[in-house]
Parts: C-alpha cells; structure tokens; sequence
C-alpha cells in the first residue's frame, strides 16, 4: 500500500463552498466599516452598524460548520498531528503577518502612543507572545489587547482554544451531547451579554471570559447546523 497516496487522499479538499466565501466576505467587510464608524460616533446608539461586531460571532458560527464538514469523516484516519499541521498552516501566517506589521506600527508610528513608556525587554515579551499568540494584556496604549500589537489575532486564539477542543473531544460525541453543549453554551453567553450589557468582550485582559463564551456557542451551533444537516438547498 503507498502510504503517501493514502495520505494524499485523505488530506484532499472537499467541495468548495462559494456562497460561504462571499458571506465571509461580507462578514469581514462588517467589522471592518463597524471599528471606523466607532471613530466618528463615540455613542453606539448613533452607529448605523452598532452591531457589526457580531459578524465575529458569525465567523465562529461559520467555522464551527466547515471544520466539521471538512473534518469529521476523516480526522480519526489523517490523526491529530496532520490535523494540527493542516490548521497551523491555514491560521498562522495572518498571525505572524499581523504581529509584525503591529510592531512596526507601535514603533513608527507618530501619532502613536507613549514608546518610552515601555522597555525594550517589554517590547520584545509583548512581540514574542503575539507571534505564538500567548495573552499578554500589558500595554495600556494599545487598550490592554490581549495581543497588543495584533489585536485582531484575539479572535483567531478563540478559533485555535475551538479547534483543540473539537480535535480531541468534539468529533467523537454524538449529535445529542452535542446539542446539550450547545444549549449550555447557549445559556453562558446570554450570561455575558446580561452582566456585560453586550457581547463586544472577548479581546482584552478584563472581558478574557466573554470571549470563550461567545467562540463556544457560535462554534458549537456551526457544528451542530452541519451535523444536524440543517442545509437549505437549491
């Protein structure tokens, strides 16, 4: 038997979805007009896209369906090492990408924050943990961020805590446990949004807990949509 053929095999890319890109893109276009209107209206009861952050939420909730389409009838025979290896490739170079353009900005930019605040040794700790996204919320300038020279990678973290979790305990339990977890889950984030007031947390040191509130559910509710076969088709 050729092993590299089998390997091969198993690791092929199923049917691409094209609808599913462009409702990402669509998703990412959100966020991005959401974070500049903040800019012009302080108060977010005069943004006309106030809620545009929740298309974070429908990413996981998009993320939760494709990894269980493209993962769930194969991952016991690829194993978590080519599973890990295929994830890793897909994620982290935007965080990689991400960290070193932040750093540069922190460093050149003019209309930045205060640089001599902050030690060499600091800098390097801050820049080293957002490479290998570790939370390290210590620069105020930056809005404590769990990753301050990459504050968007905070959500690309959730997806990676998600992705652990389906690897080694979501593929194997059966549709009803899964259900069940997301009804828990279901019950945690409307926890959040009544103690926080809204569901924006989830990227800095202070609302860390808001965030693995909202990557459960909306994970845990794409994955049940696929296995529950929940597809409206043409």
């Amino acid at each position: 038997m050729n092993t590299s053929n089998s390997s091969g095999t198993i690791l092929k890319t199923k049917q691409h979805f094209e609808i599913l890109d462009g409702l990402r893109g669509i998703a990412a276009l959100a966020v991005v007009v959401f974070h500049f209107m903040e800019w012009i209206f302080t108060d977010p009861g005069q943004n006309f896209i106030g809620h545009g952050f929740l298309a974070v939420d429908f990413f996981f909730c998009l993320s939760g369906f494709v990894i269980g389409y493209a993962y769930d009838d194969r991952i016991a025979k690829m194993g978590l090492r080519n599973f890990f290896i295929s994830r890793i490739i897909r994620l982290h170079p935007l965080v990689i990408a991400g960290s070193v353009l932040g750093l540069l900005a922190f460093l050149f930019d003019p209309f930045g924050g205060h640089l001599e605040l902050y030690s060499s040794g600091k800098i390097i700790l801050t820049f080293i943990c957002s490479i290998f996204l570790i939370p390290f919320p210590a620069i105020e300038d930056r809005g404590f961020n769990l990753f301050s020279f990459n504050a968007p990678a905070w959500s690309l973290f959730w997806e990676y805590i998600a992705n652990i979790a389906y690897a080694f305990i979501l593929f194997k339990i059966k549709r009803n446990i899964l259900l069940l977890l997301t009804l828990l889950s279901a019950g945690a984030i409307c926890y959040v949004a009544y103690s926080s007031g809204n569901l924006l947390g989830g990227w800095s040191g202070p609302t860390f807990w808001d965030g693995c509130a909202r990557i459960s559910y909306s994970f845990l509710a794409g994955l049940l949509i696929y296995r529950s076969n929940w597809i409206i088709k043409k």
